[in-house]
């Protein structure tokens, strides 16, 4: 798709100053990240609408799926300000119509005179609202904060462009990197402030995956607590011979839960829940056809909580775009490590990361990273 300048324009429209057109993208780069957890299988997305003079007379972001877009919102709140001022999206505005129509005409429509947008949309079904806005007679632009808004929006980005959920391995950890004593025990290796922590990120996230040892050893709940209005995710639970007891939390009617299992399994004892069969291979779930069936489902961004044998299998398959490591000041000495075996034997091989935040959390520290190389398209 063709590049525009952001700041180069129509000579019949007078744009604000750069540094306020800037402050309008950043500002609708926050107001995205207020829908995030709330609306997939579409992206997040914030707009700010400014008169012809760059004072803001509109706000908007996409508040749920099905809901009204961001530029819809923006546009209602703007009302008759918005004829000749300038919309600031953070993704190309849509150009179909879904369960809402497309934001490209609905921008025209309204008289909008100039369109700045951070990221296209690599979208086929949805991409096209630059060359409509164009056609209607409406300046655009792109560009503008793109890498911040594709970091707001990186979830949804991953999946379209990989066609398979973006994925974020999070695990709590000593400074020795052990995830667990030699007896066994974890609770707690992490502060009470890093877990309500990781709430945030299951907030966030479409789905929460953990394995069949994490259910055997710890019986996770998994459901999001104390945030208020937050979208349950779905519980998933990978146990390929359905050994998890009727009993187990993860069971329960706080969030919805699925349970991925062999397709031989037998699942007699765990009536009305929700299966997914799978064909093992070499005795273990095809990770590559989960994350097909998770995506088909509708999951875009999966939290991955399981023990160091799942994250390693996931690693090993260049399945995950971030991590999330939350680190404790302790030392055990003995015991699990965070990570099991990820096909990795020489340390030229070793998967190399870029860190992109280290912040504390309470006494500990988390780590956030990404995969120094592109993950694996699907």
């Amino acid at each position: 798709m063709r590049q525009e300048d952001p700041v180069a324009t129509h000579a019949a429209h007078a744009e604000p100053a750069p540094e306020a057109g800037t402050r309008a993208m950043r500002r609708a780069v926050e107001l995205a990240a207020r829908g995030l957890g709330h609306t997939s299988p579409n992206p997040v997305v914030g707009c700010v609408i400014t008169d012809a003079a760059g004072t803001v007379v509109g706000e908007g972001w996409h508040q749920r799926a099905g809901g009204p877009h961001a530029e819809v919102h923006a546009l209602r709140a703007a009302g008759a300000a918005a004829r000749g001022g300038t919309a600031y999206v953070t993704l190309e505005p849509c150009n179909h119509t879904g369960r809402t129509g497309p934001c490209a005409q609905a921008l025209a429509d309204a008289g909008i005179a100039r369109v700045v947008y951070a990221v296209p949309d690599p979208n086929p079904q949805a991409s096209g609202g630059a060359a409509t806005l164009r056609a209607a007679g409406v300046d655009t632009g792109a560009g503008l904060l793109r890498a911040e808004a594709e970091a707001g929006n990186t979830a949804w980005l991953t999946s379209v462009r990989l066609g398979r959920p973006h994925v974020t391995w999070k695990y709590a950890a000593t400074l020795d990197g052990r995830s667990a004593a030699a007896d066994g025990s974890s609770r707690w290796i992490s502060s009470a402030e890093s877990r309500a922590d990781v709430h945030r990120l299951r907030a966030e996230a479409d789905a929460v995956l953990v394995g069949g040892g994490t259910l055997r050893a710890d019986d996770p709940h998994l459901a999001v607590r104390g945030i208020d209005g937050a979208t349950q995710p779905l519980r998933v639970a990978l146990d390929t011979r359905a050994g998890l007891p009727p009993t187990a939390r993860i069971l329960d009617d706080a969030a919805p839960t699925l349970l991925v299992v062999a397709e031989d399994a037998d699942t007699r004892h765990l009536p009305g829940v929700a299966l997914l069969r799978l064909p093992p291979h070499g005795g273990r779930i095809p990770l590559d056809r989960l994350l097909t069936e998770l995506y088909a489902r509708g999951v875009r961004s999966l939290l991955l909580e399981g023990g160091p044998t799942l994250a390693g299998a996931f690693l090993e398959a260049g399945a995950v775009d971030r991590v999330v490591g939350y680190l404790a000041p302790a030392l055990l000495g003995a015991g699990p490590a965070a990570l099991g075996d990820a096909g990795i034997t020489n340390i030229s091989h070793a998967l190399r990361l870029d860190l992109t935040e280290a912040v504390r959390v309470g006494p500990d520290l988390r780590i956030t990273a990404r995969p120094a190389t592109a993950p694996k398209e699907h």
